[in-house]
């Protein structure tokens, strides 16, 4: 007598979608990939799902959570604001390089890959890009308000600077990198720190 079939388990077959995804990008991972790293036949995918880009979204919405949250945390939660960038991009170099995972940020690496998505949701990774330099923005804001940091600064150009570092870190994780190669870049970026921070007239003074 056969036994009865094991029930699907969604939660399990998202996350097995999300690697999928994260180590071919979008348009990588054809639907035969993605049916068979889930351990599912196509309709029992566009049943749960909807569709491939339906997936897709919920995948980058779990990526988010498991991986940006950390990184969104310490950003909020570090002491100083330098301390909260040097977390950021450190902990960036953690996630790009672990063992066990595809390299790079899936966020950054849908930029390259996501052509062949709908406009809805290449918008949709712009944004959820984007909130990187958003939530560091923020915290220099933060330390402006409370005299950690001098007003006046271009806080704005400041984290797109940290931001473009930490992607250029996902490329090179792509690459393979290792966690110390990547943990000296953000060594090497930290190191403007203190010019990219210090007061503007002083800044002006100094170039003078």
């Amino acid at each position: 007598m056969r036994g009865r079939p094991r029930a699907f388990d969604r939660d399990q077959a998202l996350r097995r979608a999300m690697e999928t995804f994260w180590a071919l990008g979008y348009e990588g991972a054809s639907m035969a990939e993605l049916t068979r790293a889930m351990g599912i036949g196509s309709p029992s995918l566009y049943a749960a799902f909807g569709s491939k880009e339906a997936l897709f979204r919920e995948a980058t919405a779990l990526y988010e959570r498991e991986v940006g949250a950390e990184l969104s945390q310490a950003i909020a939660e570090a002491p100083t604001a330098k301390e909260a960038v040097a977390a950021f991009l450190g902990l960036s170099a953690e996630a790009l390089a672990r063992p066990g995972r595809p390299p790079g940020c899936m966020i950054v690496l849908t930029a390259m890959s996501g052509h062949g998505a709908c406009e809805a949701t290449r918008a949709e990774l712009k944004t959820r890009r984007a909130g990187s330099a958003a939530a560091l923005e923020a915290r220099l804001a933060r330390a402006v308000a409370r005299g950690e940091l001098p007003e006046g600064l271009d806080l704005a150009a400041i984290s797109r600077f940290y931001v473009t570092v930490q992607q250029g870190m996902s490329i090179q994780a792509v690459d393979g990198a290792s966690f110390e190669t990547l943990r000296d870049v953000a060594d090497a970026a930290m190191a403007a720190w203190d010019r990219l921070t210090a007061t503007p007239d002083a800044d002006r003074a100094a170039v003078a």
